[in-house]
């Protein structure tokens, strides 16, 4: 017994095989190229809000509507479901540490040949209480426990648990990136939806005022100044703005039905009165590219993706290497209940097999080649969404810097075409100009202030999308924590921030 609790001791301070796990470095910029010039970047009592990022806004309606995705909306419970399931791996992998221990009693009752008994063949089943009475039925009473273990000499089961851990820990990042890419895109059909309502406003003015081009030129026909064609003209293009604002209806009932979608509720049980926008400046700060970096929570779940492949590297290493099996047996045996737990009804047995493949026609070496490409291509996908991100943050700066100066120009644009198509009305009611040139003022302001319009909404839209490619106020310190079971050789602890194992 000695013997196996020192080779116990040895076997629990057995080495890991494989490589251990380094993160990859990626290029990262200093600034962003597109921030704004005079741009502030973020200071700690002034970065996005954490994870309500969408109060920057000061939309009530919004933050509403949210607040029911975030409860609601089925694809984050689905992630959030897969996260449970990767939790739950992981304790199915750190049960590989621990020895199986089984138990089993049984009450036989068994009668034995005569010929057995009287010819004393050693073969049978014979007790000496059943040869002495010369009694061929008899009962047998049994307990018995078995305990299995296999101990991790190579590092192989240590390695699968780490695995397991950084891949509930890029699904937990899944719940976070499912969450944030709901919220973004609930806030973009918000906006779009509002957009359109602005929309409503200006397209039913537009009507108004070809209503009344329309009653000032038929006054002008009945007096003789205008022809028929002018009627007929002003007619034409009062029912194409009706059409259009008609049409408008369409894309508002599918914006509507997205957002009933996003927040869980069938579309026919979801309705928003109209509500026209306003214009408001939204200011979002930006981390410096290094800080930011660990704010996405798509990058996270590429560098655990990454981690998990690592580890198992180790895992197919530690194929070639021997497997020990440790196994022990204890129980008792009797034939008569009142005797099973006394000492001479007593049996155990301790047992070791050291087993290992000789030959496997290079299924190993495949197997860690194979581990090998899978790890390579998460470096690949890592430094690729790394890249995709900065891109995204990069092309959000750009919108918003360049809508900024365009919002301003097409500002003055509507009240240089509205005063225009205020003074050619007035010359048209007095019949100093043709109609096709109070058309050309009316679609000239029609044209000013839906560009305005959609300026405002493609602003608010990029500014949702860029909280959204910072990472929305998550940050990667939101990743959960597993202990220290997976320590590498040089005894320091990755899912603590490389401390010291305790």
């Amino acid at each position: 017994m000695r013997q196996f609790i020192l080779l116990t001791s040895l076997l629990l301070s057995s080495c890991m095989v494989g490589p251990n796990y380094v993160r990859p470095a990626v290029q990262i910029p200093e600034t962003f190229k597109e921030a704004p010039e005079g741009w502030k970047m973020a200071q700690p009592q002034d970065a996005c809000p954490r994870g309500a990022w969408w109060t920057v806004f000061n939309e009530p309606d919004l933050s509403d509507l949210e607040y029911k995705l975030n409860i609601s909306n089925q694809n984050i419970l689905a992630s959030i479901a897969q996260y449970d399931q990767a939790k739950a791996l992981v304790l199915q992998a750190t049960a590989a540490f621990f020895p199986t221990l089984g138990g089993s009693g049984s009450v036989t009752r068994q009668k034995q040949a005569l010929s057995s008994l009287t010819t004393g063949d050693a073969t049978s089943p014979t007790t000496d209480t059943t040869v002495a009475n010369n009694n061929s039925v008899f009962d047998l009473y049994n307990v018995t426990l078995d305990a299995t273990w296999v101990p991790d000499l190579w590092g192989a089961i240590r390695r699968n648990v780490a695995s397991t851990v950084a891949t509930a820990k890029a699904d937990a990042a899944q719940v976070a990136l499912t969450k944030l890419l709901a919220e973004a895109s609930l806030a973009q059909y918000y906006f779009q939806i509002r957009g359109l309502d602005t929309d409503q406003i200006l397209l039913d003015d537009t009507v108004n005022n070809y209503e009344k081009i329309l009653k000032i030129t038929l006054n002008q026909y009945k007096a003789g100044t205008a022809s028929r064609l002018n009627v007929v003209q002003a007619q034409s293009v009062l029912e194409v703005a009706k059409a259009s604002a008609i049409d408008n209806g369409v894309n508002r009932a599918v914006y509507e039905h997205a957002i009933a979608v996003l927040i869980g509720v069938p579309p026919s049980l979801f309705t928003y009165a109209p509500n026209p926008l306003v214009h408001k400046e939204v200011f979002i700060p930006v981390d410096v590219p290094s800080q930011w970096l660990e704010r996405r929570p798509d990058v996270a779940q590429a560098e655990r993706a990454m981690a998990a492949a690592n580890e198992l590297i180790g895992v197919a290493v530690a194929a070639y290497f021997p497997v020990l099996t440790l196994t022990g047996t204890f129980g008792y045996q009797a034939e008569h209940l009142y005797r099973l737990f006394r000492d001479p009804s007593q049996f155990w047995s301790l047992g070791a097999q050291l087993a290992d493949v000789i030959f496997d026609a290079g299924l190993r070496s495949a197997q860690i080649d194979q581990a090998r490409g899978v790890y390579n291509q998460a470096v690949a996908t890592y430094k690729q969404t790394v890249l995709t991100a900065f891109q995204d943050v990069e092309d959000n700066l750009a919108t918003l810097r360049i809508l900024e100066k365009e919002e301003k120009v097409l500002n003055e644009a509507v009240v240089s075409a509205q005063w225009a198509l205020k003074i050619a009305l007035n010359e048209y009611k007095a019949g100093t100009i043709q109609l096709l040139d109070v058309l050309n003022a009316e679609v000239t302001a029609y044209t000013a202030q839906k560009n305005a319009n959609d300026v405002l909404v493609r602003k608010l839209v990029s500014a949702a999308l860029l909280a959204k490619a910072l990472g929305g106020g998550w940050d990667i310190n939101q990743l959960p924590t597993y202990g220290c079971c997976t320590c590498e050789q040089n005894k320091t602890c990755p899912e603590k921030g490389d401390k010291s194992c305790q």
